[in-house]
């Protein structure tokens, strides 16, 4: 089945400036959980391309280091793709939750 990651539910969009903001949404991220529910996380970031892939490269490194130090399930799906004329987006969900819901 043919998709695009703009159909999966969103639990939570965060529309994140700097690297700073891209840290404290991956930990609030990491708080709120990926595999307790049945739906995903949207991060918002500029189309500077220097800026996004930083801000690309800290949101899934640390969602990935704040799931290992919690001991919870690192089984994630993610997406970068053009939101809109102005954004990157990237999509992240957990990889059970993704079967769960048939794509």
């Amino acid at each position: 089945m043919e998709f695009h990651p703009s159909q999966i539910p969103i639990a939570k969009t965060f529309d994140v400036k700097n690297e700073k903001e891209a840290e404290e949404a991956a930990e609030e991220m990491v708080k709120l959980g990926f595999s307790n529910k049945k739906m995903g996380f949207k991060v918002l970031m500029s189309k500077n391309s220097k800026i996004a892939k930083g801000i690309g490269y800290i949101v899934t490194t640390s969602i990935n280091y704040g799931l290992r130090k919690i001991n919870q399930d690192r089984d994630l799906r993610y997406w970068t793709y053009h939101d809109d004329k102005d954004h990157y987006a990237i999509v992240l969900i957990s990889a059970k939750v993704l079967d769960e819901l048939g794509f």
